[in-house]
């Protein structure tokens, strides 16, 4: 598998690392900045000996290397500051992201893409848009990091290991993402069999202000490892044909009354992109929210005038 990574900054590097650990396939690391993504790139490939791997690494800075790629991952884009939304970012990002997005569509025509960069959601919509490629190969990474978030307080609240938490957190990946406590369990165990309400909701909204929370910790720049670890769930899942059920924003045709639109739900990921949409059963305060969460990145796709 040829996998390229666009973006070789924190949370670019750092899933190019991944992928190549895994062994995932060759990797290409792209950025416009000369030399970093060679630079990066030679570094990662000097540790192979050390971590048991045999993927290749490329760093360049020509896009013409996106040639023959099964997947594309774009991390492109400014990172959040302290005090900025993920849509502050919407200018900026869009002209960064249309522009990967344009590349991809003239070197890899037959990728699948994972789009990483924020507001998220929103810029998945533009990347289908530009490349005009089927909307199951074009997908966000969202729900498993949000997700992956919130399985993380759980196992810290109880003291259990991470390993046995699951959770399921629909919706946009901002602030009015969907946490489905009900759908959350400790081996099998419901959240709401262990933990009192004031917890939980205290969690949810934790998993809400999780990105932001990061942010204002490190006051320059934002969370990669996450992010990267939860983009490289994805790829394998579609390198190894797992077929796994996993949230992501994916293009909605009616699922759950949302049309149109890139939102966050579940999906099961296999070889082909997305092979499926799940339609989970929601209370009507639950699909209210996700629907409201659709809406605003509806509103937020509008701004951009397509």
């Amino acid at each position: 598998m040829k996998i390229t990574v666009v973006g070789a900054g924190f949370v670019g590097a750092t899933t190019a690392q991944r992928l190549a650990e895994k062994e995932l396939g060759d990797i290409i690391l792209h950025d416009i900045v000369e030399g970093m993504p060679q630079g990066k790139a030679l570094d990662m490939m000097q540790s192979a000996c050390l971590e048991g791997f045999d993927s290749e690494v490329k760093g360049t800075n020509d896009p013409a290397d996106y040639a023959g790629s099964d997947i594309v991952v774009i991390t492109s884009g400014l990172a959040r500051q302290p005090g900025m939304s993920r849509d502050d970012l919407l200018a900026k990002n869009a002209e960064i992201v249309g522009g990967v997005a344009d590349n991809v569509k003239k070197y890899a025509p037959e990728a699948i893409v994972i789009v990483v960069s924020n507001p998220l959601d929103v810029m998945t919509y533009l990347v289908a848009a530009k490349t005009g490629f089927p909307k199951h190969r074009v997908m966000g990474m969202a729900g498993v990091l949000d997700s992956a978030r919130f399985r993380c307080f759980i196992a810290q609240e109880l003291g259990v290991s991470h390993k046995d938490v699951e959770a399921m957190v629909l919706g946009s990946h901002g602030d009015d993402m969907v946490p489905l406590a009900r759908y959350c369990t400790v081996s099998g165990i419901g959240i709401e069999a262990l933990l009192p309400k004031d917890k939980i909701d205290a969690m949810i909204a934790r998993t809400r202000g999780g990105g932001a929370e990061i942010v204002k910790l490190l006051q320059k720049g934002s969370a990669y490892y996450a992010p990267s670890s939860a983009a490289v769930q994805m790829v394998q899942s579609i390198v190894r044909d797992e077929k796994r059920v996993m949230p992501v924003a994916a293009y909605c045709t009616g699922q759950y009354g949302i049309k149109g639109q890139f939102v966050g739900v579940p999906v099961q990921l296999g070889r082909k992109g997305i092979e499926k949409i799940i339609e989970l059963e929601l209370t009507e305060d639950e699909l209210k929210q996700l629907q409201v969460s659709a809406g605003h990145v509806a509103e937020t796709v509008a701004a951009l005038k397509l």
